[in-house]
């Protein structure tokens, strides 16, 4: 009897043994059948993830625009993340994260308990873990098959990994919405900051936004649920011994500034203008994958006090039937753009109402003046004298101020000047600080040369692509079609002391690393004698030989500054100018309309001096 209850003791082990092994080997085969085809969790790790291209201003302290794909993602490690997000995103999405093994059974059982309570689907048990594997490696369906792939997944990703790196993992892996992935991306997406920089209310909105981004986008209409639920979470964690009373009412009392749409695109004729030369140099796909950094010449601050100046200006412009403007400030000495402005205002709609953008319309905000070519009137005219100078002639040399027909009989050309008068014996120095045009035009005809005034010009930057005789004499009075951005460059040549410096839009180029693959330097070139430029220099910045046409007081004398400056109108006033410098800043200024429209009684010193006058004065 013993021996037979023995014996079925030893069956009964035998059996309890052999269903733990076939347990253990379903389990094992079903493991296999599932992970057979999954990808490793350490791919994450090994193949690159896409990063798009950022573009800075020369501090690198200011975004001005992100070239990326459909997924705009910067990973970025988890100690740039402020502790008070970590925090919020374990109230909402995984509180037990750091002491399970990447399942929760308990969650998955308080969650089934909860929508059965409810009769609909209110929470999740997925862990953080599990969030980041569906989101990495596997597809949106909703089956037992991809359940079961992603538990196993998720389970060899906790084996391989501490939860810190997993919970990076997932911060710059999950979406927040408008193609923003990561938690940085959301960061700049949604407050244009850096996510190290968000508060603790900040954070607690993205946290919020991570079930339903697209519903609950601040830049929708469901925002009241949005500050709604966001107060929830922060209830929740003021609950969790998470955060003080205190901090729980300071984060409610805050106020939310969201960024606009246009925050995604600063300084933006600037920018499209690097982001064309990044994308001829290193290609589209490059650009939106490959992490660069880019550190522009721009400073950020001036640049914003130009597009302020400019918009406010324009309005009173208006008056004059002048409805764009453009504004070029670069350093001479280097060649670095500081500041451009391409119109009135990028974000703007043209006008009028019903005009084709770039046609027929006088103003178009998207198109980038300071890159179009325009006639520039009598702010050509320091060139021409740049060339007598180097003739041997000076300031002191005389020419007359008559009625002149510089054509024939049959074909004359017989300028005015613009007050009409004529002053007989007058300086050449008089003459330009006056801008007088029928001097100016004997300057080119008898002391400088069409032909070396031409090649002077291309010296100095401006590109004047036919031969000199297509210019002929209208040339000194703004016949030959120039760009804001080379003009302005020009004139650094006088400013740096007869140095030409290409105009430089990139200082340098970083991977994402930080390693410099790109710099530019400046590329100095003696193209007119230091006492050349010093003599134009002296001439412009001369308020005495000025007043006689300007006045003692006009918008373009500094009492207590040596400022270089000249004006320059068109026929008909298609185009206003105003172009000025010191030693250490040269700013160009034009006024007109898009589709070449007539101004009302607009020279260059009534439309776009007010607007230079008040930049250089916020720069000195």
């Amino acid at each position: 009897m013993k021996m037979k209850r023995k014996k079925i003791l030893i069956n009964l082990l035998y059996g309890f043994i052999a269903v733990i092994l076939s347990v253990v080997l379903f389990a094992s085969l079903v493991f296999i059948y599932f992970a057979r085809d999954l990808p490793r969790p350490e791919r994450f790790m090994d193949s690159p993830t896409a990063e798009p291209t950022h573009i800075y201003d020369r501090s690198g302290n200011h975004l001005l625009y992100t070239i990326h794909g459909e997924e705009r993602r910067d990973v970025i490690e988890i100690s740039d993340i402020p502790p008070h997000f970590i925090d919020a995103i374990l109230t909402a999405e995984d509180s037990n994260f750091y002491n399970h093994y990447g399942v929760d059974f308990q969650g998955i059982v308080r969650s089934a308990i909860a929508n059965f309570q409810r009769g609909r689907t209110v929470a999740g048990g997925s862990t953080i873990s599990q969030q980041f594997v569906r989101s990495a490696f596997l597809s949106a369906e909703r089956t037992y098959m991809r359940k079961i792939r992603e538990i196993i997944l998720t389970l060899e990703l906790e084996r391989r990994y501490s939860k810190d790196q997993i919970l990076e993992f997932y911060l710059n892996q999950i979406p927040f919405g408008h193609n923003a992935y990561g938690i940085e991306a959301a960061a700049q997406t949604y407050f244009n900051k850096p996510a190290k920089e968000l508060s603790l209310n900040e954070s607690a909105v993205l946290v919020t936004l991570v079930p339903s981004p697209s519903y609950l986008s601040p830049f929708g209409e469901n925002v009241e649920t949005l500050i709604l639920r966001k107060d929830h979470l922060l209830n929740r964690m003021y609950q969790n011994d998470l955060i003080t009373e205190e901090e729980l009412e300071e984060a409610k009392e805050e106020d939310l500034e969201f960024s606009s749409f246009s925050i995604y695109l600063r300084a933006p004729h600037f920018v499209m203008e690097v982001k064309s030369q990044l994308e001829k140099k290193y290609g589209e796909e490059f650009l939106k994958e490959n992490g660069l950094q880019v550190y522009t010449t721009i400073d950020f601050e001036m640049q914003q006090k130009a597009e302020k100046i400019i918009k406010e200006k324009a309005v009173n412009n208006y008056q004059h039937n002048a409805y764009n403007s453009a504004l070029v400030a670069i350093e001479p000495n280097t060649g670095e753009i500081l500041a451009m402005v391409g119109s009135v205002d990028y974000s703007s709609e043209p006008f009028p109402e019903g005009c084709i953008p770039g046609s027929t319309c006088k103003f178009d905000p998207y198109s980038n003046v300071a890159m179009r070519e325009r006639q520039p009137g009598s702010s050509f005219k320091p060139f021409v004298y740049a060339t007598a100078f180097q003739n041997g002639y000076s300031g002191d040399t005389i020419v007359i101020d008559e009625r002149t027909n510089f054509g024939t009989v049959s074909n004359p050309y017989i300028p005015r000047n613009y007050d009409g008068q004529f002053r007989g014996e007058v300086t050449l120095r008089q003459s330009l600080a006056q801008s007088l045009n029928i001097p100016s035009v004997k300057a080119l005809r008898d002391l400088a040369g069409l032909e070396r005034s031409v090649e002077n010009a291309r010296l100095f930057g401006i590109e004047l692509p036919r031969d000199a005789s297509f210019y002929g004499l209208p040339l000194v009075l703004g016949g030959g079609d120039v760009k804001l951005l080379e003009i302005t460059s020009a004139y650094g040549v006088f400013a740096s002391g007869g140095y030409r410096n290409s105009p430089i839009f990139i200082k340098k180029i970083t991977d994402k690393h930080g390693n410099i693959i790109e710099k530019n330097e400046p590329t100095l070139r003696r193209v007119l004698s230091s006492s050349i430029a010093e003599e134009i220099t002296d001439i412009l910045s001369d308020n005495s030989a000025r007043a006689p046409v300007f006045g003692q007081n006009s918008l373009l004398h500094f009492p207590d500054h040596d400022i270089a400056v000249k004006t320059g109108s068109t026929q008909n006033f298609r185009d206003g100018w105003t172009i000025g410098y010191n030693s250490s800043l040269v700013v160009g200024v034009w006024t007109g309309n898009n589709n070449n429209a007539s101004m009302i009684n607009a020279p260059g010193i009534v439309v776009t001096a007010p607007i230079w006058r008040e930049f250089f004065e916020s720069f000195l």
